[in-house]
């Protein structure tokens, strides 16, 4: 059945794949969105409404507006990770959502959370946290959705592997893997959390179709989409703890960079995490365990790239 539901980060690119993905089934949406849209290609048929979505009041009655809503999507995330963007976004403007949510008497809330709170060392991950938390306590029936890795997070070396120049690894390539999803998978999963029943109440880990890739892997397949031996180039872990740390403590003087040393802690994170399901007995990520949804492949998504079909979208995606 159609409902309406309410999107908010409807202008990432998860976001625009979800609106569109919610518009294709015949649903109603409501688009919450804090800047005015750049680009509407997808929206056509969606209520847009600007709000500024840190702010409970504008939420309440410039969001919702009294009208009612059978559920929330919120694909809502920093954009930086660093503490202060993390709780403000990650935590605080989805707690002003869920309450006025409640107030709107709304039944279902679906939140894009991350596969990576499985292990918390970073801001974000802490913020993400709290907030499943009260979600789950908020007694309204929901959807928590933790992705591993996206397409665009994994395309940063198109270019420079098209260039000619080395696939740069960390370590020896092979100290982490994922399963990635596309957004346009993703969308469509977050979307049937509306009507399945066995995705209610209860938090739901998710990768795309396929075997786990490491990022040996990700070279491998590029040098051979594009007809050239691998050549890899490997950047020590240990340099990045060096980094952070190091940013750390000028940090303590030096506020700015504080954020820089926090951006270099998630680049470590990541360049020796797997993007898995962790096995809470052996501490281990565990492939075998890691649900796949969909049928859009990194690998596919390269050739995409590569012959011109596909653009990536990064934003503050970007490792290298």
């Amino acid at each position: 059945m159609a409902q309406r539901v309410c999107v908010l980060g409807a202008t990432g690119t998860i976001g625009r794949a979800t609106v569109a993905a919610l518009l294709r089934r015949g649903h109603e949406v409501v688009c919450l969105v804090r800047t005015p849209l750049d680009n509407t290609s997808g929206f056509a048929g969606a209520e847009v409404r600007l709000v500024d979505v840190t702010d409970r009041r504008a939420l309440a009655e410039d969001g919702f507006a009294g009208g009612r809503f059978d559920a929330v999507i919120s694909c809502l995330a920093s954009r930086t990770g660093v503490p202060r963007d993390a709780w403000a976004i990650d935590h605080d403007a989805n707690l002003a959502a869920l309450e006025a949510a409640k107030q709107a008497c709304v039944r279902h809330f679906v939140l894009l959370s991350a596969i990576c709170v499985q292990r918390p060392l970073l801001a974000f991950q802490h913020a993400k946290l709290a907030f499943e938390a009260a979600l789950a306590g908020s007694g309204l029936r929901y959807s928590i959705v933790r992705p591993t890795a996206f397409f665009k997070s994994l395309s940063g070396q198109i270019e420079r592997v098209r260039q000619g120049r080395a696939f740069l690894l960390f370590g020896d390539g092979t100290l982490t893997a994922c399963k990635p999803i596309s957004d346009r998978d993703l969308a469509d999963y977050l979307v049937d959390c509306l009507s399945e029943e066995a995705r209610w109440n209860r938090i739901l880990p998710v990768g795309g179709p396929g075997e786990a890739i490491t990022p040996r892997q990700q070279g491998e397949a590029l040098f051979a989409m594009l007809g050239r031996e691998p050549q890899f180039r490997s950047v020590p872990v240990a340099l990045l703890g060096a980094i952070a740390s190091a940013l750390g403590i000028v940090g303590r003087v030096i506020p700015p960079l504080a954020d820089k040393a926090e951006l270099a802690r998630i680049g470590r994170y990541y360049a020796t995490e797997s993007m898995l399901v962790l096995d809470p007995v052996t501490g281990r990520y565990d492939a075998a365990v890691t649900p796949s949804t969909g049928s859009d492949t990194l690998f596919d998504y390269y050739r995409a790239v590569l012959d011109g079909t596909a653009v990536p979208e990064r934003r503050d995606h970007a490792v290298f």
